[in-house]
């Protein structure tokens, strides 16, 4: 049977202990910390010093110039980039200018939204690419719909518009059961 060395579970300071650097405002050692919205960086000093940044900084990286293109705003080069939320067109004189721009443009379906009957209805992409159809008054309105809409009010309930899913065309409201081949 061989022995364990306790003596390397005794050290006094851990090989990693001082790896994340020291706190900006307090200059305390920053320890992995964990919450309900998962890993950070924090403070070893807290709750006196409140100093807090995200474990892995979400970078921007840019994949490609646009040759021939200009911003609006600086009139550097724009680039296609990703980030965060999925691809995206933007500044490449980031951070002193913010202009962004979306890969796809939204169409609208110059359908009215049957839940605050002024906006209309767009579609959209999130940032894994699948589609969906959302009012152009959000934040107001948060209606969305993850089925192409069709013109026309149900026959059954009258809600504003159907929805054609796999190959039906059927109510969107959960409560009625309409379908027509």
């Amino acid at each position: 049977m061989s022995k364990i060395d306790h003596s390397l579970f005794s050290a006094g300071e851990h090989a990693l202990e001082h790896a994340f650097g020291n706190c900006p405002e307090c200059n305390n050692a920053l320890h992995i910390r964990n919450s309900k919205s998962g890993a950070f960086l924090g403070c070893s000093a807290y709750p006196d010093c409140q100093f807090s940044k995200p474990l892995h900084d979400n970078q921007i990286t840019i994949l490609k110039e646009i040759d021939g293109t200009a911003c609006p705003i600086c009139g550097a080069t724009m680039a296609i980039k990703k980030g965060r939320y999925g691809m995206f067109i933007g500044c490449t004189n980031f951070p002193e200018c913010h202009h962004i721009e979306p890969i796809k443009q939204q169409e609208d379906t110059k359908l009215t939204c049957p839940k605050c009957q002024s906006g209309h209805l767009l579609e959209r992409t999130n940032k894994y690419g699948k589609r969906f159809f959302s009012c152009d008054h959000y934040p107001q309105c948060r209606y969305v719909l993850n089925f192409p809409p069709v013109a026309g009010p149900c026959p059954k309930c009258g809600w504003g518009l159907l929805i054609s899913k796999k190959g039906q065309i059927c109510c969107p409201q959960p409560m009625c059961d309409y379908q027509q081949d």
